[in-house]
């Protein structure tokens, strides 16, 4: 998704991203139809006349409101979630030189660079010569992701990144199995990570889920092929074990928005 001016732009993404995007909340917070995660939509839309980018949510979320009739209400229950702790033996984990820095939104996009605006902030994305890419959050940190095909792996370097954002991280890559990862660590700085992760492990963990993950053009089919491969054993539990971490089953009081009814086809402009 991207918000330039006056003009929003949100393409390939599911009703489940929009919504999460429209109300401000992350996607594992949404409970509702398996549908709503697999049915994807291009949306192009113009801001109210003086609006700012600080005004593409509370649009959007008119927007589905009015073309997909949806109705939903904030709900907080204890919910099951895995906590993110250290594991016996203490951390295994660097600190970052330098805190990261803020980038200027509003600079020229490099070759190859790309802008999305998430719920947590704006994020830029390099895609490298190696095949992976960069994923730029200014203050909160960056990380790079690249596939291997040959040992179904992805791996994962970290630079600057709290403990908060990469708990948020594994949730969004299917590391919790489907629940939501708190980070309950303490650790309060930022650091410096390295990890690989079992592709096949994790669009696994998405899909037992119901999320789709594209394929073709769009979506990129080298992931698709390489979560195929049998190869990559690296599970998340041994992934993070060499971090010195662990994820243990817990509870906590969590926010979720509750989709009362949505419509899957859009009503016409």
């Amino acid at each position: 998704m991207r918000v330039e001016g006056s003009r929003a732009t949100f393409t390939y993404m599911s009703l489940k991203e929009l919504i999460a995007y429209g109300y401000k909340v992350r996607t594992y917070q949404i409970s509702g139809p398996d549908w709503l995660a697999t049915d994807r939509f291009d949306i192009v839309a113009k801001l109210p006349d003086g609006g700012s980018k600080d005004d593409a949510p509370a649009m959007l979320q008119a927007l589905l409101v009015e073309r997909f009739k949806l109705a939903a209400h904030l709900e907080t229950k204890e919910h099951p979630v895995l906590g993110l702790v250290v594991a016996k033996g203490g951390p295994k984990l660097k600190e970052a030189a330098a805190p990261a820095e803020a980038f200027d939104e509003n600079a020229p996009l490099k070759p190859g660079e790309t802008k999305i605006d998430s719920t947590d902030g704006p994020i830029r994305l390099m895609r490298n010569p190696d095949g992976s890419t960069t994923y730029n959050m200014g203050e909160r940190g960056s990380f790079t992701l690249k596939v291997d095909g040959d040992t179904g792996t992805m791996h994962m370097e970290a630079d600057g990144m709290t403990f908060k954002g990469f708990a948020g991280m594994l949730t969004s890559l299917g590391g919790g199995a489907g629940r939501q990862v708190m980070d309950m660590t303490g650790l309060t700085g930022n650091y410096q990570l390295a990890v690989d992760f079992s592709l096949a492990d994790l669009v696994t963990s998405l899909r037992d889920q119901g999320i789709d993950i594209p394929t073709g053009p769009r979506g990129g089919g080298a992931a698709t092929g390489a979560a195929s491969d049998p190869g990559g054993d690296t599970t998340v539990s041994d992934a993070l074990a060499k971090l010195g971490l662990k994820l243990e089953k817990s509870k906590a009081m969590v926010e979720q928005l509750v989709i009362d009814h949505a419509e899957k086809t859009a009503t016409e402009n």
